[in-house]
C-alpha cells in the first residue's frame, strides 16, 4: 500500500498524534526513525503500522521485520512523513503504536520492585534520560505523575534512546498508586537537603520506589505527606545542587550497586 497524498484520512489521523489531545482520545503515538521502530519491533510494542518513504523503500535494517504479524508496511511520500513527525530533518520512517494501559499492575505485582516516580515533573529531555538510567540500572518501571511532561511526547520518547520499550513506563494519578504500592510493602523514598541519611547509608533493597519532584520545586506536599523516608545526596564540591535527571540517577545507580553488585 502506498500513501502520497497529505490530505489523506489516515494521514490526517497521524498527523493529530503530534498533540497530545488527539493521543489520548485515540489511544495511540508515533515514533520516529529507524532505530526506534527496531526497538518497538524488537520488543513487540503494540505497532498498528510503519510509514516509510516510499521513494527510499523499506530501510535495510528493518526489512527482515517485514513479515511481523499484524504490522501494516506502507509506502508514503516525503511531504506525508514532513506532515507526520517534528523533528526539522526527519528520518524516512514512523511507526503508529497504540498504548499499553496494562503496565501499573505489572509493576504493583512485583516483589521487591526498584522504581523511580516521577511528581510534575515538567522537562522532556528530564523524562527521557530518567527512562534511560531506569533501564540501564535494571530497575522494574517508571510512574508519571499528573502534571509531567508527556511521555508520549515525541521529545520524550526520543531522549529515552529506546529504552521506553525496554521496561514498564506508566502515566497514573500518584495519590492512587501511591497509597496502594504502601498497602504492597513498598517503601517510598525520596531526596531531601534536610535529611540525615546519605543516599550511601541508605538501603535500597527490598520494595523501594524513588520519588523525583518537579525541578524547581520538588517534591509536592500531597506527595510528600505519603513519602517513608528521605535520603541526601552528598557534594564535595560547589554546586548547589544537582537537576532532577542527574539526581535519580545517582539514586538508580546507587541502588542498583547495593542490589547486585
Amino acid at each position: 500500500m502506498e500513501i502520497a497524498s497529505v490530505n489523506n484520512p489516515r494521514v490526517k489521523d497521524w498527523a493529530q498524534l503530534l498533540e497530545k489531545k488527539h493521543r489520548t482520545r485515540q489511544g495511540k503515538y508515533i515514533i520516529e526513525g529507524i532505530h526506534l521502530v527496531q526497538e518497538a519491533l524488537l520488543h513487540q510494542a503494540e505497532i498498528e503500522c510503519i510509514a516509510y518513504d516510499m521513494d527510499k523503500g523499506i530501510p535495510s535494517e528493518l526489512s527482515r521485520y517485514e513479515g511481523t504479524a499484524g504490522v501494516e508496511w506502507i509506502g508514503v511520500s516525503a511531504a506525508v512523513i514532513a506532515k507526520c513527525t517534528d523533528t526539522v530533518t526527519p528520518q524516512a520512517v514512523f511507526a503508529v503504536i497504540r498504548k499499553d494501559t496494562k503496565q501499573a499492575d505489572e509493576i504493583l505485582r512485583k516483589p521487591d520492585s526498584l522504581v523511580i516516580v516521577l511528581d510534575r515533573l515538567q522537562d522532556p529531555g528530564n523524562v527521557g534520560t530518567i527512562i534511560r538510567s531506569a533501564d540501564a540500572a535494571g530497575a522494574d518501571g517508571v510512574i508519571l505523575g499528573r502534571g509531567s511532561a508527556d511521555v508520549y511526547n515525541p521529545k520524550t520518547i526520543r531522549s529515552t534512546m529506546g529504552s521506553f520499550f525496554h521496561l514498564p513506563v506508566v502515566e497514573a494519578d500518584l495519590s492512587v498508586i501511591l497509597p496502594e504500592a504502601k498497602e504492597a510493602g513498598v517503601t517510598l523514598v525520596s531526596t531531601s537537603l534536610d535529611a540525615e541519611d546519605s543516599c550511601y547509608s541508605y538501603d535500597f533493597k527490598g520494595s523501594r520506589w524513588i520519588v523525583i519532584g518537579n525541578e524547581g520545586s520538588g517534591v509536592s506536599e500531597e506527595v510528600n505527606e505519603l513519602v517513608d523516608d528521605a535520603v541526601i545526596i552528598p557534594s564535595k564540591g560547589q554546586a548547589e545542587s544537582l537537576n532532577a535527571a542527574m539526581a535519580a540517577t545517582v539514586l538508580l545507580f546507587e541502588a542498583m550497586r547495593q542490589r547486585h553488585y
